[in-house]
Order: structure tokens, then sequence, then C-alpha cells
């Protein structure tokens, strides 16, 4: 009897193993004084396995390039197509979506700032509150895992190290405002080195989760 594989089986596993998302590599971890953890992952938000992943979108929703675009490319183009329906979303507020095909259940789309588009102080609050604004449609939804990127750190040009900052210190205090409440799994899952190196450092640094 030929035990060989088969060729086309093993055709097919190799397309598989191309196709799937590496699990993100866990780089830090926490319990934060309210009981949630909250973790900073290197690796491929699209692949996160969580009830909701965050978008860092445009106020109106056109995913075209960066994290948006990558979303869409892998969770499908009815992702797009919900997210036309939804119009748009003002700029420090986020809106939510299916998942497509992607692992996640929900897309909750975050719209941060443009850095350039006013002064540095305004730019923090409307980071903040695209943060907040995530966690706040999560758990009204009773999601109990998001994954966020860095938001507005890429073609909107807000700084990787500020970015870091703000984020984790907003994540960190919504938690600390809802001690009981869900999601209680927290996460920063980043792709890219620069700006996985500005989050350990801001992570790493004593004012910091």
């Amino acid at each position: 009897m030929d035990t060989r594989p088969d060729s086309r089986l093993s055709e097919l596993r190799e397309r598989r193993a191309q196709t799937e998302t590496p699990p993100a590599v866990v780089m830090r971890e926490t319990v934060l004084p309210s009981g949630h953890i909250l973790s900073l992952r290197h690796g491929d938000i699209t692949g996160e396995s969580v009830d909701a992943i965050v978008n860092a979108a445009n106020e109106g929703l056109a995913h075209g390039g960066g994290v948006s675009g990558a979303i869409v490319r892998k969770g499908g183009v009815e992702i797009q197509d919900e997210s036309d329906r939804v119009g748009r979303v003002p700029t420090g507020s986020a809106a939510i979506t299916g998942a497509g095909q992607l692992s996640a259940r929900f897309v909750i789309h975050a719209v941060g700032p443009v850095w350039r588009g006013q002064i540095p102080d305004e730019s923090d609050r409307l980071l903040r509150s695209a943060t907040v604004a995530a966690l706040e449609i999560a758990r009204e939804r009773g999601l109990q895992s998001v994954a966020f990127p860095a938001i507005s750190s890429g073609i909107f040009g807000f700084p990787k190290d500020r970015c870091a900052h703000v984020m984790l210190e907003a994540v960190d205090w919504w938690a600390s405002q809802h001690p009981t409440d869900a999601p209680r799994d927290l996460r920063f899952t980043i792709i890219d080195a620069p700006t996985i190196a500005a989050f350990l450092a801001a992570w790493d640094a004593p004012e910091t989760p």
C-alpha cells in the first residue's frame, strides 16, 4: 500500500498554513486594581479571537489602508458595506459593526484624531475619548474581550510614544470607573516593531500599568 501523503492534501495544508494568522505573542500582562486583565501583544489584530477588535477608523468609515484596510481584506466586504450604512462617525467617538469572516464577533470602529488637526492637548483628549467610546460600546453590548490597535499612530501621524501613554492611561482610567463591568480582557495587539517598542516603553514607565 502506498503510504506517501496525498499531494493534493499536502497542498491544501500548505495553503491553510499560509493563510492562518499566527497567534499574537504576549509581551506584557497585568491585573489592574479593578480586576480587569490588561495585556500588550505583538501580532496581527485581525487574527485575535476576541469578542471585538477595535479598528483605527476615519470619520467616513472608509476602510482603505492601514489597520482598516487589513480588517476589510481579511474580514470581507460586508464590514465595509455595514460601515457604509452606519455613516459618519465624529472624531473621538466610535461605532460597531459585524466582523465578517474574522475570528472576532464584532469590529468597533474608533475614530481618533489627525495629529496636526488641532493642538496636542486636544489631540490627546480626542484619542482618549475614542478609546473610552470603544470600551463603552463593548460594555453596553456585554462583550468580554476587546483588542485595540494603536489608534491614530499610523497615517494620522499621532506620535507613537504619546499614543501609547494616552491609550494605556485611558484604558486604565475606564477600568477604574467600571470595576465590576465587562469587558474584563483588555488587549493592545500591535503588529509593527516601532509601535510595539513605544508601547513597551510606556508600559514599563513608572506612571503607567
